[in-house]
């Protein structure tokens, strides 16, 4: 073999190699963005195909898998429940598609998010509150917090606004005139020497052992086998309570057909008498209607 032919027979190689290797990405890629049938489809405005939603597992992942099994057939929907133990996630892959709704959070929390994101959720249909709670494993009463104590806030605008609110009405601290639920701790006039530690929303419950009190979402403290009625040291009241959850959906898919029969569902006597029945301490209550946007 001459010169030229051993470096026509080295390119060859080179060649070969190269489009085997660009070919394995390629199916490799593939086969990560492969279609199944839990890709959400609402872009695609398929009516028939399964409606994915992203979810809390308690108790919004709890309804919507009751829903799946009781009562989506008879309204010819196919649902696949996606749950997630985050609050950003699921805004995330609603607004790029991966899934076609969620349900988890309430207004003030989606204010916030898409502000902040540059994400465009909308509110579709209100389902449940879940009065938010003060927990603790060291201490049986309010009265025993005291100077030097440490309580955990969820630290997303909302909720924690709404933690420092309830601590305000229970007299653990003191807030600046005029502030309400969207109160930050700059706003914390007197902390009578209470310690308030931030934490995220999904990590006041699995470390409530760091402190001496948390401020616990509904969702994480049904999680953690936590009843408000009988656990909590002090508890938000449910009447007039602006925190309802709701479904949520990327602006443009309200009318999408499956999410109009989802939102029906929700909203039904069947699962009212579910959210009664299965929540009978008071953690989870029933707040239906439309969502305002």
């Amino acid at each position: 073999m001459n010169k030229k032919e051993a470096l026509f027979v080295r390119n060859t190689v080179k060649i070969t190699v190269a489009v085997a290797a660009a070919s394995a990405v390629a199916l490799g890629a593939s086969a990560c963005s492969a279609p199944s049938d839990t890709t959400a489809s609402s872009d695609k405005g398929d009516k028939n195909a399964p409606l994915v939603v992203a979810a809390s597992p308690t108790p919004h992942g709890a309804i919507l898998d009751f829903i799946k099994n009781k009562l989506a057939a008879k309204e010819g929907l196919k649902l696949v429940v996606k749950p997630f133990n985050d609050y950003k996630i699921p805004n995330k892959v609603t607004d790029d598609g991966q899934v076609d709704a969620n349900f988890f959070q309430h207004k003030p929390f989606l204010d916030t998010f898409n502000k902040e994101n540059g994400t465009h959720i909308v509110p579709v249909q209100n389902v449940l509150i879940e009065p938010l709670g003060l927990y603790s494993k060291k201490i049986h009463k309010l009265s025993e917090l005291k100077s030097g104590s440490t309580v955990s806030v969820p630290n997303d605008p909302s909720n924690e606004g709404r933690a420092l609110k309830l601590l305000a009405d229970n007299g653990v601290i003191t807030l600046k005139p005029g502030v309400g639920s969207d109160a930050k701790l700059t706003d914390v006039k007197d902390d009578k020497g209470v310690k308030i530690t931030e934490l995220e929303a999904a990590q006041t419950a699995p470390r409530i052992d760091d402190v001496d009190a948390a401020v616990i979402n509904g969702n994480f403290a049904i999680g953690a086998q936590l009843k408000p009625s009988k656990d909590a040291l002090a508890l938000e009241k449910a009447k007039d309570n602006p925190y309802a959850n709701f479904l949520a959906v990327k602006k443009g898919n309200e009318n999408d057909p499956r999410i109009k029969k989802l939102a029906k569902l929700l909203n039904s006597p069947e699962v009212k008498k579910f959210i009664e029945d299965k929540y009978k301490d008071g953690s989870v209550i029933p707040a239906f209607g439309p969502a305002k946007g």
